[in-house]
């Protein structure tokens, strides 16, 4: 089992350099994410620590959005992260932003699933359940031909993360549609809780 930062450190940490909501939410589904693909691939011993480079991957996208994955070390290094989780999160920005491979599993799983959370969960908004818990892979293939949905959500690196981790594509939609089932609950309950704490301190 890998030691690493509490993962309530790490909320503290997102939370001191993101505070949109949007973003919340990604990390929070990431992280869900990332714990149930440990917990498929045999490494559930270490789902906590999957968990946290899922929340942490995108620590500096706010605030920096021109130095994605190029100012997290320093944000990371800051709050006591280790140099492992440091590696995983910058490697998700391999050939976008900076040249560090993806070389463990499950930094070929967050490079695979980070987009594709993204393109899934807004697939998702437009259905009348807004939920994934009905969502089905001839859906979001139906809309990852539209080029124009969700624009941002990079198809070409959606497939080299497919390609990395050796899935088809349909494959890898149809574990990462679970992946999101399996904690869509959690991560709307936190949202209650990110939200009303902002909601407060407006009206404060």
């Amino acid at each position: 089992m890998r030691e690493h930062i509490s993962r309530d450190a790490a909320w503290k940490l997102l939370r001191k350099y993101n505070q949109d909501s949007f973003h919340i939410q990604h990390a929070l589904t990431v992280e869900g994410v990332m714990k149930w693909y440990a917990r498929e691939l045999g490494y559930a011993e270490d789902e906590e620590y999957w968990g946290i480079v899922g929340l942490l991957h995108d620590i500096d996208f706010e605030q920096y959005p021109e130095e994605h994955c190029i100012k997290a070390p320093e944000l990371l290094r800051e709050g006591g992260v280790g140099e492992d989780i440091i590696h995983a999160v910058c490697s998700h920005g391999y050939e976008l932003t900076v040249d560090v491979k993806p070389e463990h599993e499950m930094e070929k799983v967050l490079y695979a699933v980070d987009e594709l959370t993204g393109l899934i969960w807004a697939a998702a908004l437009i259905r009348p359940s807004k939920s994934v818990q009905d969502m089905e892979v001839k859906s979001v293939r139906k809309k990852y031909k539209s080029a124009n949905f969700a624009a941002g959500c990079s198809r070409a690196v959606i497939e080299r993360g497919a390609d990395m981790l050796g899935y088809e594509l349909n494959d890898l939609i149809q574990k990462t549609i679970l992946a999101m089932r399996s904690c869509e609950r959690e991560v709307g309950e936190a949202m209650e809780e990110v939200i009303g704490i902002a909601e407060h301190f407006t009206k404060s």
